[in-house]
């Protein structure tokens, strides 16, 4: 399945905050989770994913602490705030509505 960055892009913070919602991860376990779910369809990169990261830490939609990764690493684990949760219940309603609209025209009937 070809990846398109602008998709990608639009989606990303909702993507993010929908893997924190099944507890606490490091940079490298997000995007591996996200790899793993979407059968390697989706792959962000680092430059993506940190500059997301720190905005929705600024935006109080995660919150991070340091820990040590699996590999006995430090690393600075993310997690869902209350407002994420809010946050993400709206772009996954706006989401669900672009897609409402917009299937029709895409998809063969």
């Amino acid at each position: 399945m070809p990846q398109t960055k602008d998709r990608l892009h639009g989606t990303l913070d909702a993507l993010v905050l929908k893997t924190l919602t099944f507890g606490p991860r490091h940079g490298y376990a997000i995007v591996r989770w996200l790899r793993e779910q979407t059968r390697d369809a989706l792959s962000v990169e680092e430059g993506s994913l940190y500059p997301a990261l720190y905005r929705m830490e600024r935006d109080g939609w995660i919150e991070a602490d340091w820990g040590t990764s699996e590999l006995g690493r430090k690393a600075k684990f993310y997690q869902i705030t209350d407002k994420g949760r809010r946050q993400l219940r709206a772009e996954t309603k706006e989401f669900a509505s672009f897609v409402a609209a917009v299937a029709p025209l895409l998809l063969p009937a």
